[in-house]
């Protein structure tokens, strides 16, 4: 029988589990189970996730590497126990924090060349810094800090003093240092107020260990670098996520330090870099909207499909409940152009519209801090099942968009190298590139500019405090 490999996608709503020939990348089985809903949640419960999607088929694996939703704060104290719930990517609690910890760090320049990145709310750092502040007998119990992909290797772990991640994982942290290619330990002290375990950092091909059954474990990667090793993403390509949040990212061989803060500076889990720019906003602006008119995706999509472009002047800044990308913490959803001849189909096309153009935001960012220019687009995610969405996002993004075949991207990467680790080569295993389905359009560059029009104007609209105070200094 030929070798199998087990790669896990531990995402913000559930744990997909699946099973590939290590030899040629062809899908055996699959397994899924959910995650609770929430900003905060109990890693236990990826455990039991896990047991239920993962462990039935990693006894017919050699290998197995997880890929996990990034930026997430897992703490443990001396003896191995979890301090608090873990605050995941999507908590925004912490968003005066990551002000704090920029004007510590000397400005947003000096930020992004120390660690990658202009802070955000997600990045782990400022969660740490925000349970300082705000939980201090927690704060002072956490000997160490993981990530969820992280936690999840180290539980299967056949040795429970061994804690290990990757670059890709790391890069997430914003005590990660581009420069060191490592851990800057002096930033992790600065945000929790004392020197935390932090875990050794493999190499993407390395062998974390093993089982207690003897699989042998590879070093796992962030989602989206995993991704894009699923993908086999090459420089020039774009690659587009549409889920829970919206993300566009790149290979590049040099680190980018972007101080407008709209691009993180990552690494990939090849050894080059994945700058990326992610939206908090993306698949919830079409539930939201398919939920107001009382319809389901299929009906929104069609809905969307019967409006011209532009939706007869209705545009929507769909920041629902703040944004990453710009970084407005605070902000929220803005709809203009409302009159009495809005019909439910303008809204639908907003809708869509509103979520494809902030990730043509994305897209742009990326370009500005790679000095590069996007040659092709990947687009994948559950938002691409919609026809509108296929037929709007080549005439809003002005490009062809190709579309792979429906696949666990995530979850193949982490195989793909769970199968690198077991090889033991240079180079992952050339596995075949999915099959495409390509989208054209005429391009509606109007409807983008209207678009940032809004944008633009509604900078300070729907924000508190904090987050103009931090402007104006």
């Amino acid at each position: 029988m030929a070798d199998r490999v087990l790669g896990v996608d531990s995402s913000t709503q559930s744990t997909k589990a699946l099973l590939f020939d290590a030899a040629d990348g062809t899908l055996l089985e699959q397994r899924q189970a959910p995650h609770p809903d929430g900003t905060e949640v109990d890693p236990r419960a990826w455990d039991e996730a896990f047991a239920t999607a993962a462990a039935p088929l990693l006894a017919g694996a050699r290998a197995a590497a997880v890929g996990g939703q990034q930026h997430g704060m897992i703490c443990l104290d001396q003896r191995g126990e979890v301090v608090r719930p873990a605050l995941l990517w999507n908590d925004v609690r912490s968003a005066p924090q990551a002000v704090e910890l920029i004007k510590e760090l000397g400005g947003p320049a000096e930020c992004a060349r120390r660690t990658g990145s202009v802070l955000v709310q997600s990045i782990t750092s400022t969660k740490l810094r925000w349970l300082r502040d705000n939980e201090p007998e927690a704060a002072e119990q956490t000997a160490a800090v993981l990530l969820p992909h992280d936690y999840l290797t180290w539980r299967l772990q056949s040795d429970p003093e061994k804690l290990i991640t990757d670059r890709s994982d790391a890069s997430g942290t914003g005590y990660f240092s581009p420069a060191l290619n490592g851990w800057d330990p002096e930033l992790a002290t600065m945000a929790l107020g004392h020197e935390p375990r932090l875990p050794e950092i493999l190499a993407p091909n390395a062998v974390a260990g093993q089982t207690r059954d003897g699989i042998l474990l590879g070093a796992g990667a962030g989602d989206n670098a995993a991704a894009a090793l699923g993908l086999g993403l090459r420089p020039g390509q774009v690659l587009i996520s549409l889920g829970t949040s919206g993300v566009a990212t790149t290979v590049a061989e040099r680190p980018v330090a972007d101080e407008s803060g709209m691009v993180a500076g990552f690494a990939d889990a090849t050894g080059r870099w994945l700058p990326i720019a992610v939206t908090l906003n993306c698949a919830r602006i079409l539930q939201l909207a398919a939920r107001l008119l009382d319809v389901d995706h299929a009906g929104l999509s069609s809905l969307a499909l019967a409006a011209p472009p532009g939706a007869n002047g209705l545009t929507l800044l769909p920041y629902l409940d703040g944004e990453r990308t710009p970084n407005r913490p605070d902000a929220h959803g803005t709809l203009q152009g409302l009159t009495s001849a809005s019909s439910r189909e303008d809204l639908a096309r907003a809708a869509i519209e509103a979520m494809l153009c902030s990730v043509a935001d994305a897209v742009a960012a990326l370009d500005a801090a790679t000095g590069s220019s996007t040659r092709e687009v990947l687009m994948v995610g559950g938002a691409t099942r919609s026809p509108a969405v296929r037929e709007l996002a080549p005439a809003i993004l002005q490009l062809a968009v190709s579309l792979p075949e429906d696949g666990e991207y995530v979850a193949r990467g982490a195989a793909r190298q769970a199968a690198w680790a077991l090889a033991g080569t240079d180079a992952p295993p050339d596995w075949p590139q999915p099959s495409v389905q390509t989208f054209t359009a005429e391009p509606t560059p109007e409807v983008l500019a209207a678009y940032r029009t809004l944008r633009d104007r509604t900078e300070d609209w729907g924000t508190r405090g904090t987050d103009r105070q931090a402007r104006a200094e």
